[in-house]
């Protein structure tokens, strides 16, 4: 979302942030010019009469939504609106595999916002894959539905990239680094990618860095150490820029048991970092290209992912093919695409004599925690 607002505000639009509770490690890189709204709330859900409030008083042209509770008070928000706002509901995780993986709540949130979705404008999907099982899923919504990647690889991306590790086992001459980035969470599958470093370290010396934090940590510590590997594994916690990570990785490697568009995976093949994938669904095959620029191994398979890193370390992609594959996700691309949604809400005809420049206000309903 502060990637869509970025975008979005370097194309002349005038953008709010609405955020339920403004807090969390992004609230320091708020993009400039992007006003924070704060609607004080602990949980999305609770923010539903703030933000009708605030609809009410700030008039925005067009409202975005993203993820399922922001959806569903987003939609709900606007029936309870004199004049209905155009809604714009972005749909950043695989329905089916994610309503079967959430807790009680969450599927009941996602229930409610599949069937609030026919009355958005338009629902976005970041992959072809996460578009089309929701066309299956919600019916109804279907010709609402079109594809638009995240913003994932920005004009200054070699820039972030080029800065310094402040890790031991980076920049040096010691054994190949393998990377992972991603939440500390079961779907993530870092506990196969920690069976198949194991596997890995049997040949050949190597050492594994997972950046990111979540509730597994103690149980990924443990494992390693019954794998006896702890020594080769660090977790060196959320980093706000990991793409100097990246580049300095030998390989990345993504071990998800499902994704939606995984933009670690791009910005890892934009760094020109060696990168092996699980076969997921949905997001590596498409970013892959079928396994042209990394190796595809099955899901929970931790020997075929080791020997996919093995094979990657013997004989990587040369890093200007990566680097050219994921130029396809270049932000502008992106914002192109909601650039054109919001022509087909606003004055068609003085958004293009302006040359998609025309201010207009929107407001993003979004939780920040």
């Amino acid at each position: 979302m502060l990637n869509v607002a970025r975008g979005l505000t370097g194309r002349g639009f005038q953008v709010e942030l609405a955020a339920a509770s403004a807090e969390g490690h992004f609230l320091d890189i708020v993009p400039e010019h992007v006003q924070l709204v704060d609607l004080g709330c602990r949980r999305t859900l609770s923010s539903l009469l703030p933000l009708i409030r605030h609809l009410r008083r700030e008039r925005p042209d067009v409202l975005i939504s993203s993820l399922p509770h922001a959806n569903v008070v987003a939609l709900l928000a606007n029936k309870f609106l004199q004049q209905p706002l155009p809604v714009v509901a972005l749909r950043t995780s695989n329905f089916s595999l994610r309503h079967a993986d959430a807790n009680w709540k969450e599927r009941a949130a996602m229930t409610l916002e599949k069937h609030l979705l026919p009355a958005a404008h338009t629902v976005v999907a970041v992959s072809k894959g996460v578009a089309d099982d929701l066309k299956r899923v919600a019916p109804r919504a279907a010709h609402l539905v079109r594809v638009i990647h995240d913003p994932v690889v920005w004009r200054d991306h070699e820039e972030e990239a080029a800065a310094p590790v402040a890790h031991p086992w980076f920049g040096g001459s010691g054994p190949p680094v393998i990377l992972a980035v991603g939440r500390l969470v079961a779907l993530k599958g870092h506990a196969h990618l920690l069976r198949a470093v194991a596997r890995v370290a049997d040949a050949r010396p190597v050492r594994l860095v997972i950046v990111g934090e979540g509730p597994e940590r103690g149980r990924l510590n443990k494992l390693a150490a019954s794998l006896g590997i702890s020594h080769l594994v660090d977790f060196p916690g959320f980093q706000l820029n990991p793409l100097p990570y990246m580049r300095q990785a030998q390989v990345f490697a993504l071990s998800s048991t499902y994704e939606a568009l995984p933009n670690a995976l791009i910005q890892a093949m934009a760094c020109g970092t060696p990168v092996v994938s699980t076969d997921c669904p949905t997001g590596p095959r498409e970013i892959l290209e079928d396994g042209k620029w990394g190796a595809l191994t099955p899901v929970h398979d931790a020997e075929a992912l080791a020997t996919a890193i093995l094979k990657t370390l013997d004989n990587p992609v040369a890093p200007s093919l990566l680097k050219a594959s994921a130029a396809r996700y270049a932000a502008q691309t992106s914002i192109d695409g909601y650039a054109n949604v919001m022509a087909g809400i606003l004055d068609t005809d003085a958004f293009k004599r302006n040359g998609a420049k025309t201010p207009t206000k929107q407001a993003a309903a979004h939780s920040a925690h």
